[in-house]
């Protein structure tokens, strides 16, 4: 069955930090929906983002289950042991890690070293006078990135295969087809190699998953010493910076040796040689930095690179390995591009979108990468290619937010202030400064708002109480307002809302007199009329209780408006 990809991102737990995009050297995620995606046609595996994500969902293919079902149907299923363990179980033994192994079903362990030798010995034989710029191909993320971003570079790729290949064909040869081989390192790219060659590697396990393992299985490696005396064990140099060119003989004088470690270097350098400014030169080449012995599944958290540098130092031989039955004809291999095909869109494109963007002044191009890409055109240009969004750009973003928030605040007619938890005042707006009868915003920015308004509302506030549209008086500019004051705790501020209700309340008031004076003039009117009433009754010896009846109710009604 095929496999996913090595290396998933969980966009679940996605929080929109573009900490991934911005490590990324390749830039091959994308962000879609407020998620970033893997782009695995671009990525080269070198596990960056899996390092940097403070959210941890860059995942690791998980393939115990994978190589349970190997040790279940297989008689024998070999473990190849990258040189890096030295670096990752430094207070063990090589022995005592293979007895921890064994108890979990393998047959038996190797180290990929005894690959590594075979490897360099090939490396040495191509140092003649028909290459030129050799680069060693034992890192597969170095390889993607040649095949995937610098094809034209491929051709310097020593057509060797790497270390780890290199032996898992070797077992196969020395042991039978029907062997099974897991790789077991630090390297997410090893998974994607594995996946690519299966014919030569089964399987790959990385250290954090052996250790779930022994985990589970209640195993431990026990402590020991990474003593031994084994001569013949030199290509235990190959995980370190230079530990290639150590291991080789690199005796054809008219070439130069380097080493190169991380991701940066290399593209820098891949550009030099693209360019033709580096010739007769073999380069040995590493994604990480200090090369496997920090990859990006070793527990360097706990050591750091030189401790791990000088464990492998001390545990390596000074002779060859001799285990190896393959030659160099029997590893070779072509690196061929793998195809990456984004569509390089066209000048008037990318100046449309950066138009778009809000950065068609030059100005407004601050490249301060935070998007996670290098460059305002770079971004304009991953937007085109659907691998980003416009909203992708924190000045923007917070230029937008103030903007927006400047205009209502400078355009509401209600009167706005914010005060910090002293009351001293942080903001006001043109609308209350208008209320209050004060000049501008400075007159009263940084002293006390009690100098304008009462405080004690305030003090409520701070104490948890929610203050909605409550009439106060003003006396100094002897105004009525409505006030609404909101303490926001995440903040540390409090905001009060203003509205001008003294014409409201005169209004109001006037209305009130208004009445007044009716229910005055018609008390008067009835005492009046009674009396009236009353002498025509005796005149008449009528009954007045209707009259009555009608005036008292009309009093009433008057009464009832008032209210």
């Amino acid at each position: 069955a095929m496999k996913g990809y090595a290396l998933v991102s969980n966009t679940s737990n996605c929080k929109n930090c573009y900490k991934c995009i911005r490590s990324c050297p390749v830039k091959s995620i994308s962000f879609i929906d407020n998620r970033a995606k893997i782009i695995n046609q671009d990525c080269i595996l070198c596990g960056t983002c899996h390092l940097v994500c403070p959210q941890e969902v860059k995942i690791v293919r998980d393939d115990i289950d994978d190589v349970k079902k190997l040790i279940q149907n297989n008689e024998r299923v070999i473990v190849s042991l990258a040189p890096s363990f030295v670096a990752e179980y430094k207070n063990s033994s090589f022995k005592n890690l293979k007895e921890a192994l064994l108890k979990l079903g393998f047959y038996d362990v190797e180290e990929t070293a005894i690959g590594a030798t075979i490897v360099k010995k090939a490396y040495d034989e191509m140092l003649d006078e028909k290459h030129d710029v050799i680069i060693s191909s034992c890192c597969h993320a170095i390889n993607l990135l040649i095949q995937k971003h610098y094809p034209e570079a491929s051709k310097y790729l020593a057509n060797v295969l790497s270390p780890m290949l290199a032996h898992g064909k070797d077992i196969k040869e020395r042991y039978g087809k029907d062997t099974k081989v897991v790789f077991l390192g630090p390297c997410i790219a090893k998974k994607d190699e594995a996946d690519r060659n299966r014919e030569y590697v089964d399987e790959v396990l990385t250290y954090p998953e052996i250790n779930r393992w022994f985990a589970q299985e209640g195993i431990k490696v026990e402590a020991g010493e990474m003593v031994d005396n084994k001569i013949n064990s030199k290509a235990r140099l190959f995980p370190t910076c230079g530990g290639i060119l150590e291991t080789m003989a690199c005796e054809n004088k008219d070439f130069d040796y380097i080493a190169i470690d991380g991701i940066e270097e290399a593209k820098h350098t891949l550009d030099d040689i693209l360019a033709g400014k580096i010739h007769k030169c073999f380069i040995e080449m590493s994604s990480c930095k200090g090369s496997c012995i920090n990859g990006p599944l070793v527990d360097t958290k706990k050591y750091g690179v030189v401790s791990s540098w000088l464990a492998i130092k001390h545990f390596a031989g000074k002779e060859d390995f001799t285990e190896g039955v393959l030659n160099s004809e029997n590893i070779v291999r072509n690196y061929n591009q793998i195809c990456v095909t984004h569509a390089t869109p066209g000048e008037k494109e990318i100046e449309d979108m950066l138009a778009k963007m809000g950065k068609s002044d030059p100005r407004k191009c601050l490249n301060c990468g935070s998007c996670g890409y290098n460059s305002c055109r770079d971004k304009a240009i991953a937007i085109i290619q659907g691998k980003a969004v416009i909203e992708m750009c924190l000045p923007s973003l917070i230029e937008k937010a103030e903007s927006f928030s400047d205009k209502i605040v400078s355009n509401t007619p209600n009167g706005l202030v914010v005060v910090d938890e002293n009351l001293t005042i942080q903001l006001m707006n043109k609308s209350l400064c208008h209320i209050l009868g004060i000049p501008n915003a400075n007159y009263a920015i940084g002293n006390c708002v009690t100098t304008l308004l009462d405080s004690e509302d305030y003090a409520s506030a701070l104490n948890g109480e929610k203050i909605v549209g409550k009439t106060c008086y003003v006396a100094d500019c002897n105004k009525y307002l409505e006030e609404t004051i909101v303490y926001d705790s995440v903040y540390h501020i409090i905001i009060a809302i203003y509205k001008d209700i003294t014409k409201h309340v005169i209004e109001a008031k006037k209305h009130e007199e208004t009445l007044k004076k009716s229910i005055d003039i018609a008390n008067k009117v009835v005492t009046k009329n009674m009396m009236t009433v009353q002498e025509i009754a005796s005149l008449l010896g009528e009954s007045a209780a209707e009259t009555k009846v009608a005036l008292t109710s009309l009093k009433d009604t008057l009464k009832d408006e008032n209210k």
